[in-house]
């Protein structure tokens, strides 16, 4: 990579990945092809994660915020065919947020499933230095998750919201339903009820469908 393009170039180019540009218009106006563009985008991708994975170590956070965001691979669900590959269609993103330093220890991409839950859960648990709040929405996959990974060294508490239904006239919606009513409840632990809330990691979301317009919903 670095034998084709100058260390500007990969900078201009991953600049603009990084702010929302698509890959078609950053070949448009560098000149460089489309391929070259996701190649260096995929070294760089694998470069921050190995980087992560190092750094965010026997960290001391004491509350975690977690949520799972929705994207897709080739095409989305409803367009999967028997015979596409069996990477191709629907993906999820479980992410992580230090509520009082945003900072995000962890992340893991996969199906919206126990196994994916678990291994995400193990990856944060093992990062922490000491005993956690965490807060969640009501995927069932995180109670056992959370279990299985903590044991009995974190406090953790769900906060299930509710929204209005789509229009009844049947017409498609370009926004979020009505927010109804929120409930919190302690799963396990001691969790402070006060603090148990998805704002910062449902904030860290919308951020990252606006500077990844695939996420989009």
């Amino acid at each position: 990579m670095a034998n084709i393009l100058n260390t500007d170039k990969q900078i201009t180019i991953i600049a603009a990945l990084s702010e929302g540009s698509s890959i078609r218009s950053i070949e448009r106006m560098t000149g460089v092809h489309r391929d070259t563009i996701m190649r260096l985008g995929v070294k760089v991708g694998q470069g921050c994660t190995a980087l992560m994975d190092e750094k965010m170590r026997d960290l001391s956070c004491t509350r975690l915020e977690m949520d799972e965001i929705w994207g897709f691979v080739g095409k989305k669900e409803k367009h999967v065919k028997v015979d596409d590959p069996a990477e191709v269609g629907s993906v999820w993103t479980f992410c992580a947020i230090d509520a009082d330093t945003k900072l995000v220890p962890a992340f893991r991409v996969g199906d919206r499933d126990n196994a994916t839950a678990n291994a995400f859960l193990e990856d944060v648990a093992g990062r922490m230095k000491n005993r956690v709040q965490i807060s969640t929405d009501g995927l069932n996959a995180y109670k056992e998750a959370i279990e299985k990974a903590f044991a009995a060294d974190a406090d953790y508490g769900q906060i299930i919201k509710t929204y209005g239904h789509e229009s009844p006239d049947g017409q498609r919606r370009y926004s979020q339903p009505e927010f109804v009513s929120s409930e919190k409840k302690v799963v396990y632990g001691r969790p402070n009820v006060d603090l148990i809330s998805t704002s910062y990691i449902e904030r860290l979301n919308a951020t990252t469908r606006l500077h990844m317009r695939r996420l989009t919903r």
